[in-house]
This record gives structure tokens, sequence and C-alpha cells, in this order.
């Protein structure tokens, strides 16, 4: 098959969020699997000169947007077997960040249409787009007209995921005529109406062929007004094209075997002193008291109300009262980032709020704790929580969206498990579950063993997951 996966960011040129790992790791599985995979992404600035230098200029052409006719280069790079096309134009991606612009839907609706001219202008027939989030919703929207006027896209078929609901590009009714350049038909018949505004998610959700979100779990949460943010409604008429196929990880990157940085490496089969290594190399460089016997307690996330750090505030000095060491990685909402800076000053070298961004500080979190803090209101899929997994540590999460189908809880009668997890949104469920898991710690070192084990070998490769998505793609060819 011939495979376009559009994305706005794409690991390693280009990353903001989940989004970016998920479209630099997907592609090539699929290109693995002996399918020829083109993604296309927008040519940013951040985009370094490393991988500029590597890019070969393919084509320029203009796309049409409503009443403009704007400039689109593509150049193009090839790495591990799939084809990265490159969408240029600086008055649109010459921007210090990828998103947050007062122009987000025309970006992004030029984007769109470039995808789709691409294929037409460098000659590659598609069989299946796959689209990601609400910045190429409309793809599957424009296609249901530029199939018949692009001869290499009759026959292509799109999927469209959801990452996250949250975010469905909602604009005001007057991009229709002066952005969008589409009949109002598309507003008035319901496809891109959404109370009063202009919903380009829910647009992709009825005009692509399937839907696909980031795990089973969430799939089912997001009938739940709860969690699908308005959008419970058009999700339950469409259920019939809709699976959640549970996102993998780069073990490759992920390997706490080969990985560069750590203090030691170690594997399933010896974790123990390299484990032991990388815990006081953590306690070190965060200024935790050194210490091989607390079990250190890591968080590395964005700091947000939806990521259920209220639950971990009203708890806190209980949580510290366990003897335990904490560690949190991250930026984001001003309360919970004083919370924890105000933490650190109440217990030195036993609390370090490090308020910031640093993936190699993160993989030194990953390898030296012991748990694995994810206390999430919502989340889709997560990927924090397997790769914690993938270096021993043990994941307390609530059983929400991918970290419910990801982490089967510690039984203790039968010694099954990955890690610990709660249902309800509550903190005096989460302190009660951490508290088991830091007696479980102290108590059974053979039981903690096994959980560590159990996380380090599961298969979170996206070898599976491929095959899920390749599985739907030929059911639509036919």
């Amino acid at each position: 098959m011939n495979i376009l996966f559009a994305a706005s960011e794409v690991a390693p040129f280009i990353k903001t969020g989940g989004l970016a790992d998920v479209a630099g790791s997907l592609p090539p599985a699929l290109a693995r699997a002996g399918h020829d995979v083109h993604v296309i992404l927008p040519l940013y600035e951040g985009i370094g000169h490393d991988w500029r230098s590597q890019m070969t200029f393919l084509k320029h052409f203009n796309v049409t947007l409503a009443w403009r006719s704007a400039y689109c280069g593509v150049f193009e790079l090839v790495r591990d077997g799939v084809t990265y096309w490159f969408v240029d134009n600086e008055g649109y991606f010459k921007r210090d960040t990828l998103y947050g612009h007062y122009d987000d839907c025309e970006r992004f609706a030029f984007f769109s249409r470039a995808v789709l001219e691409a294929a037409g202008q460098l000659n590659w027939p598609v069989d299946v787009i796959h689209c990601n989030d609400w910045q190429t919703a409309l793809i599957p929207v424009y296609l249901l007209e530029d199939r018949y006027r692009i001869p290499q896209l009759s026959h292509a078929k799109t999927v469209f995921t959801i990452h996250n609901i949250e975010y469905q590009g909602r604009f005001g009714k007057q991009v229709m005529d002066d952005v969008l350049g589409l009949d109002w038909s598309y507003y008035n018949d319901g496809m891109l109406a959404c109370y009063e505004d202009i919903n380009l998610m829910r647009g992709a959700i009825i005009a692509a062929d399937y839907i696909t979100t980031v795990s089973p779990t969430y799939a089912q949460q997001l009938r739940d007004p709860y969690y699908a943010h308005g959008m419970e409604g058009i999700l339950g008429e469409n259920s019939h094209k809709m699976q959640g196929i549970l996102n993998g990880i780069d073990t490759v990157l992920y390997d706490p075997a080969t990985m560069p940085g750590l203090a030691q490496n170690f594997t399933p089969r010896a974790p123990v002193t390299g484990k032991r290594a990388c815990k006081a190399a953590l306690q070190k460089a965060v200024g935790l008291t050194p210490d091989p016997k607390v079990p250190v307690i890591a968080c590395v996330s964005r700091l947000a109300g939806h990521k259920g750090f209220h639950l971990v505030t009203e708890v806190l000095d209980r949580i510290m009262a366990l003897d335990v060491q904490v560690v949190v990685l991250g930026t984001g909402e001003q309360e919970y980032e004083q919370a924890f800076l105000d933490a650190q000053s109440r217990y030195p070298g036993r609390f370090s709020a490090q308020i910031m961004y640093s993936a190699a500080l993160s993989n030194v979190i990953y390898a030296g704790a012991d748990l694995f803090l994810m206390p999430s209101v919502s989340e889709p899929c997560g990927l924090s929580q397997m790769i914690a997994m993938r270096f021993g540590t043990v994941p307390v999460v609530r059983e929400t969206g991918g970290l419910r189908d990801s982490v089967p809880p510690y039984n203790k009668y039968t010694g099954e498990g990955r890690g610990f997890s709660f249902a309800n949104v509550d903190s005096g469920d989460l302190l009660h579950v951490l508290t088991q898991a830091v007696e479980l710690y102290h108590t059974d070192t053979k039981a903690w063993r096994k959980l560590q084990k159990a996380g380090m070998t599961a298969d979170f490769t996206w070898t599976n997951s491929a095959k899920l998505y390749l599985d739907i793609y030929q059911q639509l060819l036919g």
C-alpha cells in the first residue's frame, strides 16, 4: 500500500507533545511491514540545519485557499525506510512556536490543501491518508471534492486519529468564505457546524472513512460527555467506524541496556545494580539526600489540572509522611508549580521541584526512580508510564484512557500486574494505593522485582499497533 501520513509535528524533526512521538514511530513500523510510507509535515522554523542539510528540494507550486493562491515548496528526506515531505511556506511556518497564532486556521487549512496537492504534483498515487488531530482535520473534508480533480487521489481512503479531543480546531463562521473556501452547505448540513462555530474535528469525524483513538479505553470514554468535550453525540453516531488502538513507544530509544547518559546501563535479567547506580545519580542530580533504601517517587509531566495534580497537592504532606522522596519535573499551571516549590522548601533533601523541561533529566528520572506517579483525570494514551516500566520504575496510575490499558494492577494473591492503580478521581484513593506500593517496596523484595520485570519485558513496541492499523487500511481498501 501507498500510505501518506499527515501530522503537524513529527519526531525527531520537531516536537511539542506525544503526537510527534506517534508520528515519528508508527510510520517506520508500517514501512517495516513492507509498505511505501510517506510522512508529510510543515517545514517549521524550529527544524534545525542538521535536518535541513539532508533535504532535497523537489518542486514548488501554488495552493488555492479561498481567494488566495499561496506558494508551496516541498522538500524530501528519506530516513529509516520512510520518505518525509516538508511543506515550505515561510509566511505560515517561519514562526517561533508551532501553535497559538491568530491565523492558525489559515495555516493548517493551507497545510491540508498542500497535503492533497503534493500527491498530485509529485505524481504519487495514494491508497490511504492517515490524518492526525485538528490540524489535519480538513484533509478528509477537502478530499470529498479533490478526489475528482486529482487523479492520484481518486481511490484514496482516509483515517483520522484523535490524539486529544480537547483541541478540536474551533473557529468563527467567518472562516468559511475567507479561509476554508468551502460551500456553505458544509456548514448548513452540519458537517462543520458545532455550537454556532466551525469545528474542524467534527468535519473529519463525519468525512473520514475511519476514526481511531490512541487507546481502547479512551475510545469508550469518548462516548461520555465528561471526556468528550461536547463531541459525544457525533462520535456516537459514527461509532461504527471507530476503534481505539494503544500507542507504542520507541523501545530502541528507551532501552536501559543501551541508552547513553545513564550512570549504569542494565537489563531486565539483572536490573538491581544498574537501578541502584541510577538512583544514586538521580538523588545527586536533583538534590535529594543520598539513600538507597528510601523509595523515590517521580512525576514527569505538564503540571495541569487534567493531569490530576490537585489530587497530589491535597495529600502532599501525608505522602511525605510515608518516608519517601519525591521528584517532580515539568512546567505548567502556576498553582502547581508554586505548590511543588513550597514543598521543596518544607522538605529539603526529600522533595525536589524541577520546574523546567529537560529530556536528559527525564531519562535520569525514569531510570533512577522507584515509583512513577500519573494521577491523570484524563489521559488519552500516555507514554510516560510505558517508558517508566521499560526502566523498571513501577507506575501508580489512575484507571483512565491508556493508563488503564497499559498498567494492569498488582494482585497480591497471584503476583500478577505491572503497577498500582485507582479508579476514582479522589486524593484519598491515590494515597491509599501509593501507601500499598511503598509498603510492598519495603516488605517484599521478591514481589517488587517481579513487578519490575513484568514492566521491563512488556511489549510496548509499535509492531502490534501497526498491525491493527494495517488491518483497518486493508479493510477500507477491500
